[in-house]
């Protein structure tokens, strides 16, 4: 391989992207060819300018890679994802990396981007200016530069599978993730043997910008964050490097303090949506099986993507004493959501608070709800905040994580017959109504089509067993309304009944189903408030 031909190929894609300057061009040839142990550099500054104006920059119709870019197309990230390949096999071939997998890869080509990423205070330096200008401006620039130094590896990210879903709730999206790579055995048994440490603590600290990484740990030598005020707290600001919706970002607290559902967070909502009026924002609960996968550390996710929640209508409108100027009501929505609705964000904060403290103290066992049982609490909220117009939204998701014995692993989680399809926990994302889906599907879905067109009994394929009695369902339901079902269409059906199962699954997430006995149940609490 023409090593030096690659190195100048970097720096080129560094400067098209504006990580460099002009000026630094020579120090970054320099700088790559230390990581990569190459003793010389053969390449010139007018090669690697001549070589940048080359780089493809190919529109991209996705809406999550749109950006604010003068010309309005981007990189879809193939040049950037071809050059380090072929980076990464010398380190590979040359005794750079500790092994060939994705998990030694990867910690290797952060490196490469760590070196040529700028500091974290000419970062933030930009960012405030083009604040100043238009909050919009300054998040469509970070986003592009996230994605240019590959903490968001486009290359990645674009091989997830999205589609959406018609139901009576608008459309739901679901997506089957497929962006984050799979460990290898030997990778995993390194990890193993490691010498464990505590630091950073969580993948959410801000102690990861710049961390190079471990084999059980992501590299983040290219992760900058964005300093921002929170209720007069420092918190940061970042991008989520599996961005499963447009500009899906992380908003979190500077400390490494648990997760806590209160009116203090309701205003740290509201406090973010008030700085960055084009995004909205929400919180994962604070309790096991309805809370996110890291509760140890206070974080909110938002972005800007207006989900099928946001889009719901308030099917019934009540009004809760001493709030008459906030209008409150129950959205139309698989889970149990109210929604309020006004000018005053502290007066939006204040009814929240009512309504949070009113569900962890309400029971009614003919619903089968219960605020706590053996001093163990079960009853908690997801909210999400979002500015319309000139009127600020909370919507506030009653959250409950009672099990059985029938149901281990939550009455409200997806019951036992929906884990062929969905068995993690429900957390902010899904509630909104995206479905981020195993990976497994992938293969599943394709032999599943194979199944079909030979005529094989699922139950004979141990794979695709699980799925059998779904499978005969949906098919028996085709069949009865004589709806040919065949190769080509086949695709597009199983897609559309997935979905549907992911519908259902927020309706078993959901306290109050869908009912009239259970929205009768809903209007009770209401009552209480």
């Amino acid at each position: 391989m023409d090593i030096q031909n690659e190195i100048k190929k970097l720096v080129a894609y560094a400067y098209r992207t504006a990580l460099i300057d002009e000026s630094d061009i020579t120090w970054a040839l320099n700088t790559v060819a230390l990581n990569l142990k190459v003793d010389e550099v053969t390449s010139t500054k007018d090669e690697v300018l001549e070589e940048a104006e080359k780089i493809p920059f190919d529109e991209v119709e996705a809406e999550e890679f749109k950006t604010a870019t003068e010309n309005g197309i981007v990189d879809d990230g193939s040049y950037l994802e071809n050059v380090l390949k072929v980076l990464n096999d010398y380190a590979v071939e040359h005794g750079l990396t500790e092994g060939d997998s994705v998990v030694y890869r990867d910690l290797f080509d952060t490196k490469l981007m760590g070196a040529l990423t700028p500091r974290p205070s000419e970062v933030q330096a930009n960012f405030s200016d083009l604040y100043e200008e238009d909050p919009k401006v300054a998040t469509d620039w970070y986003y592009t530069f996230c994605r240019d130094t590959d903490y968001i590896r486009r290359y990645r990210v674009k091989k997830d599978l999205k589609w959406k879903t018609e139901t009576e709730y608008g459309e739901l999206d679901i997506t089957i993730n497929l962006s984050k790579p799979e460990k290898d055995p030997k990778a995993i048994a390194a990890a193993g043997k490691a010498k464990q440490t505590g630091y950073p603590k969580c993948q959410l600290c801000c102690e990861c910008e710049g961390y190079a990484g471990r084999v059980d740990y992501p590299a983040r030598e290219n992760h900058r964050i964005i300093p921002i005020e929170i209720q007069g707290q420092e918190w940061g600001f970042q991008y989520s490097p599996y961005v499963y919706y447009n500009e899906h970002c992380i908003v979190l607290n500077t400390k490494h303090t648990p997760m806590k559902i209160d009116k203090s967070a309701f205003l740290k909502l509201f406090d973010f949506v008030r700085q960055f009026p084009h995004y909205f924002v929400g919180s994962n609960a604070d309790l096991p099986i309805v809370g996110g996968s890291i509760l140890a550390h206070e974080h909110f996710q938002g972005g800007n993507y207006e989900f099928a929640m946001a889009k719901a209508p308030v099917e019934r409108s009540f009004v809760v004493p001493g709030f008459e100027d906030i209008k409150a009501g129950v959205v139309k929505w698989p889970m149990s959501v109210i929604r309020l609705t006004g000018e005053n964000i502290a007066k939006i904060a204040d009814l929240a608070d009512h309504i949070l403290g009113a569900w962890r103290g309400y029971t009614d066992e003919a619903a089968f709800i219960f605020s706590e049982t053996d001093g163990v609490p079960h009853s908690t909220i997801t909210p999400i905040a979002r500015k319309v117009g000139e009127e600020y939204q909370l919507d506030l998701v009653l959250r409950n994580n009672i099990t059985t014995e029938e149901h281990p692993l939550g009455v409200y989680h997806p019951h036992a017959k929906l884990h062929h399809i969905k068995k993690e926990n429900i957390g902010l994302i899904e509630v909104m109504g995206l479905a981020v889906l195993p990976s497994r599907l992938k293969q599943e879905m394709a032999e599943l089509k194979e199944a079909f067109i030979s005529g094989k009994d699922l139950r004979d394929i141990p794979e695709l067993e699980k799925h059998a009695d779904w499978f005969d369902e949906f098919m028996e339901e085709y069949y009865r309304r004589d709806i040919e079902v065949n190769a080509e269409n086949f695709d597009d059906i199983l897609r559309d009944e997935i979905g549907k199962v992911f519908m259902h699954v927020l309706e078993d997430a959901g306290v109050y189903k869908r009912t009239p006995e259970g929205q009768a149940a809903f209007d009770r609490f209401i009552k209480t408030l």
